[in-house]
């Protein structure tokens, strides 16, 4: 019997098992799909908020600026890309003005020190592509980016290096709860622990009222993203934000971690948890309203489109507590800023559990780092495609990636047999081509490695619930 059985492997779901391996104890986690990551946590800005974005006096505003505080730190130790680069949150007129000094000052009340209002030269001093549209702007210094799916990977993987269990396709059906214990029913079996920790995400309200608690329910919103080269990567130094409204941050400007220009999220209700389509008419939207931004970047040079599902609640706020089933933990709710906060929601799921009876001592023997898995090649790099040598053989033409980084991806701690799952971990079809080239190349060396038939490797992977996504790559190449 488990001491602690986490339900869902995103980012949240990953912190705190990472966090819990600090401790002399028995942690399992369970994950649906085939991989980590592979819901919200795969699918977001990879935008790490400053204290500013959410509201003083909720979880969000509290967790926030706490979970910011931690990312330096946390990448100094596991190696999954973290960068600072600031923010602008832009305004267009007198309203916008009079928001972004309300954000400023509720910024000061949840103790982000590092804001500042600026307007005229300085504007153009940090962005020089913004449009000349904008009026004012709130600049915030402690913003960054990072890659959210590598970030939920190398928690993973250093939580397993101190001990956790992981099952894969483990889908939890239905929740015993005994005197001393709960019995989880999954699709391969059952687990039982002491303690559960709901991290499941979009279907964390499913999972509770298994538990016999029916006081929440998730409502599941899209966000709607287009992925560009890096060639683009120039026209932004910050991430840009547009005065947020009640449905959210708005449409963004960004580079991601590893430097593509990015536009998005669209904020749409969806009745299904499972519709992760595009769709031309939202994306035309986000174009047109990134545009507002910065006018410049070539739509035409689109990469690919994406979208998530946010696990988003009524409330508005995360819910963060033990539930009125003893031992059992619920962590819902957990919407943007929920990749910033991930890493103090983990502390504060460790207060909870020892409010609640858990005994804690502390491992002697923790393992508190993790080797780096992308590496940064320089222009020196002397790698060509089917060369001899493993190290410089390289798969993928764009993103620069050999066959040792492949293999080593395929051979770490987190059971992979998919494209997909060696492209969130070494970059593969990433680039321009997205896998046009090395998609079939890196088929083979799965194949090759994991002694299976090649033909039964899919791109995405086995899965309990997902449906095939659609993407409108090819009709955005079309808008002006």
């Amino acid at each position: 019997m488990y001491d602690v059985v986490i339900i869902g492997a995103g980012v949240v779901g990953a912190a705190i098992a990472r966090e819990l391996s600090r401790y002399e104890l028995e942690i399992c986690v369970l994950e649906k799909e085939c991989d980590v990551a592979t819901g919200a946590s795969k699918a977001n800005s990879g935008i790490v908020h400053g204290g500013y974005a959410a509201k003083y006096g909720t979880l969000k505003g509290q967790l926030c600026g706490l979970g910011n505080m931690m990312y330096k730190n946390l990448d100094d130790k596991l190696h999954f890309g973290y960068r600072q680069t600031g923010a602008l949150v832009i305004g267009f007129n007198e309203e916008d003005k009079k928001r972004i000094i309300a954000l400023y000052e509720n910024g000061l009340r949840v103790a982000c020190d590092d804001l500042e209002v600026i307007s005229g030269e300085k504007l153009k001093e940090i962005e020089p592509y913004l449009s000349n549209e904008v009026r004012v702007a709130l600049y915030i210094k402690n913003v960054g980016v990072t890659s959210p799916y590598e970030f939920t990977i190398a928690l993973v993987e250093n939580a397993i290096a101190n001990g956790v269990e992981l099952k894969l396709l483990n889908e939890v059906m239905s929740i015993e709860k005994l005197e001393q214990k709960f019995i989880l029913h999954t699709n391969k079996g059952t687990v039982e622990g002491r303690y559960i920790i709901n991290a499941a995400g979009l279907y964390s309200d499913k999972v509770s009222s298994m538990a016999g608690v029916d006081d929440f329910k998730i409502i599941p919103k899209r966000g709607q993203y287009i992925l560009m080269g890096k060639d683009q990567g120039h026209l932004v130094n910050t991430v840009i934000f547009q005065v947020p409204t009640k449905e959210g941050k708005g449409i963004l400007v960004t580079t991601t971690y590893h430097g593509n220009f990015m536009i998005g999220p669209s904020a749409e209700e969806v009745k299904d948890k499972e519709e992760a389509d595009t769709t031309a008419e939202t994306l035309k939207y986000v174009v047109e309203t990134a545009r507002k931004s910065i006018s410049v970047f070539n739509i035409k040079k689109a990469l690919t489109t994406f979208s998530g599902i946010r696990p988003t609640t009524t409330s508005g706020d995360f819910i963060i507590e033990e539930s009125k089933v003893n031992r059992f933990i619920n962590v819902a709710g957990i919407d943007s800023p929920g990749l910033t906060a991930s890493p103090a929601i983990a502390e504060m799921v460790v207060g909870i559990l020892k409010k609640s009876g858990l005994k804690f001592e502390e491992k002697e023997n923790f393992k508190p780092s993790r080797k780096g898995m992308v590496v940064k090649k320089d222009t020196n790099f002397t790698g060509k495609v089917d060369d001899e040598d493993p190290a410089k053989n390289i798969i993928c033409r764009c993103e620069q990636v050999t066959e040792s980084e492949i293999i080593d991806a395929i051979h770490r701690s987190i059971p992979i047999n998919s494209t997909d799952a060696v492209k969130r971990r070494t970059r593969a079809g990433m680039g321009f081509c997205q896998g046009g080239f090395c998609e079939s190349r890196v088929k083979h060396i799965i194949a090759r490695e994991l002694h299976i038939e090649e033909d039964k490797i899919t791109v995405r992977g086995e899965s309990v619930s997902r449906s095939p996504v659609k993407a409108e790559i090819n009709l955005i190449r079309k808008f002006n």
